[in-house]
């Protein structure tokens, strides 16, 4: 059974147009998720709105969108009014330019959807535009009004099909300096680095997400089922604190040398290294499937 598109419309590149359709490429729909629940009688809390003053319940028909001005103070917007500020939507994925594949910073990706042609007549006219960026290894730059807001995408090639990219806002990305500005400029050289590309080197693997694994969402699940067999539940004491260790001492021990200096030893193991390191990626078992409660 084919998935239900969140948007359908046409993209349109200068005067060619088709039918496509966007899909959900990343869900969480599947992690285990828990309802609020009254300790004393096991029945279900419900969300309720409540006047901050009066404490009195609020009917829905009486909340209105509230912009706070100063202290205490709004300015009040109804339904009608809100409305009124999306903008009208013509059902156009609209390409405006075709840029380097790595050109945009990854930090503006918001969610992946995947699109495809809608209908069997969109078909011609999709292959071409997904083959013709593929042979010019570009990407699209695409504006469309997607769920009431106007969101500006990133479209590339994508197997069959084309992978279109939400992309925040420039507003919406905070300034990498407010987050770097305390780290001091280091020069680093001699043996600490030579210990660091060699642990790099004998790491380096392939990007394969069905070895990553959700250990939270397991656990949850493996509680559900204890709970639910009346099986005891074991409380994981505080892990100690972590020690202070010597940077140097730590790097020489991740290169397997222990408290020895690096000298020429690195390379000679790092074959090693290499090559255990690739016999374990092949052998990798997958992810365990998602274990449902109950």
């Amino acid at each position: 059974m084919a998935p239900r598109a969140n948007w359908k419309g046409f993209l349109k590149v200068a005067e060619v147009s088709c039918p496509v359709a966007l899909y959900t490429a990343a869900s969480t729909s599947e992690r285990i998720a828990f309802h609020t629940i009254n300790r004393a009688t096991g029945n279900r809390v419900h969300r309720e709105f409540v006047d901050s003053e009066t404490g009195k319940p609020v009917e829905k028909d009486d909340q209105v969108k509230g912009y706070e001005v100063a202290s205490g103070d709004f300015v009040v917007l109804t339904p009608e009014e809100v409305a009124a500020a999306v903008p009208e939507s013509d059902k156009t994925l609209a390409i405006s330019a075709f840029i380097g594949c790595d050109d945009i910073d990854e930090v503006y990706f918001d969610k992946p959807y995947y699109l495809g042609p809608a209908d069997k007549s969109a078909h011609d006219a999709f292959a071409l535009i997904r083959e013709g960026m593929r042979k010019k290894n570009v990407a699209a730059i695409g504006q469309a009004i997607l769920f009431k807001r106007a969101r500006t995408l990133l479209i590339r090639p994508h197997g069959d099909g084309l992978v279109a990219t939400t992309l925040n806002y420039d507003y919406e990305v905070n300034a990498a300096a407010e987050a770097f500005d305390d780290i001091p400029a280091m020069k680093l050289e001699g043996e600490m680095l030579e210990l660091a590309q060699h642990i790099i080197k004998t790491k380096t693997g392939k990007f394969d997400p069905s070895t990553f694994e959700d250990r939270y969402d397991d656990a949850l699940a493996d509680l559900v089922k204890a709970k639910i067999e009346g099986k005891p539940i074991e409380i994981r004491k505080p892990a100690p604190p972590d020690k202070v260790v010597d940077l140097m001492a730590a790097l020489r021990e991740s290169a397997g040398m222990g408290g020895k200096a690096s000298g020429k030893s690195a390379p000679k193991k790092e074959a090693a290294a290499k090559s255990k390191t690739t016999a374990k990626s092949k052998t990798a078992p997958k992810a365990a499937p998602r274990r449902k409660a109950g």
